[in-house]
């Protein structure tokens, strides 16, 4: 029989929002404290989607520290998500590619303040 066997797994995109923590060589603004970054990473599941990212965050000298995971495309539209256009575009690359594509970089910086000062007993 020459059929082709089904595939068990298909890639699929998953939306990722990852918290990294300071390191150096990490590109973040100076004066930063870490980041958040807006991910879509394909996987043939969340868990490879994450493991893959967290991968390349860190061969890019980027120390993760957490990530929530908000499902596929089909999952978010589930949920009442508003997904634009160009979100939509960059999940295609990224499983087009398949690959791990950052659609968004916040940094955190902490209060300026020196600590204990102007502060009340």
């Amino acid at each position: 029989m020459t059929d082709k066997p089904e595939k068990k797994s298909r890639q699929q995109v998953y939306t990722l929002l990852i918290e990294v923590g300071r390191k150096d060589g990490d590109g973040l603004p100076k004066g930063a404290t870490g980041a958040a970054l807006m991910v879509y990473a394909s996987g043939v599941d969340e868990a490879e989607a994450v493991r893959e990212t967290v991968a390349i965050l860190k061969q890019a000298d980027m120390a993760p520290l957490d990530v929530t995971g908000y499902g596929t495309l089909q999952e978010r539209l589930e949920q009442g998500h508003d997904i634009s256009d160009e979100e939509k575009e960059l999940m295609q690359r990224a499983l087009d590619e398949n690959s791990v594509v950052v659609a968004q970089m916040t940094p955190f910086f902490e209060d300026q303040k020196p600590a204990g000062k102007g502060r009340p007993n």
